[in-house]
């Protein structure tokens, strides 16, 4: 958190009072996929959710879970990326047909 202070001033933790272009989570179990859907209404038409998660065998979490979790929320998974050494992260959006106007 300090790393990312030091680039930009305006981190919210929890919910936004507006929407946001970004919205960071972290999963490490199934249930926590389902915070999806709440995450999607606080972004802007054209943000995203990350979901961080533990990589590889130090997670129950497989790609096919989030991906799952992510079409049941109405968003789809767009990028994958090393978060760090220790996690991974997926990034979610709305597709292009169902952005908000």
């Amino acid at each position: 958190m300090k790393l990312l202070r030091g680039r930009t001033h305006d981190i919210v933790l929890g919910k936004p009072g507006s929407p946001c272009d970004l919205v960071f989570m972290g999963a490490s179990e199934p249930t926590d996929l389902k915070r999806l859907k709440e995450l999607k209404t606080w972004i802007e038409p054209n943000g995203a959710v990350w979901v961080i998660r533990p990589k590889g065998g130090r997670s129950v979490l497989r790609d096919t879970d989030l991906i799952d979790a992510g079409l049941a929320a109405g968003l789809v998974d767009n990028k994958i990326a090393s978060f760090s050494e220790t996690h991974g992260a997926m990034r979610f959006v709305f597709r292009l047909r169902d952005r908000p106007k």
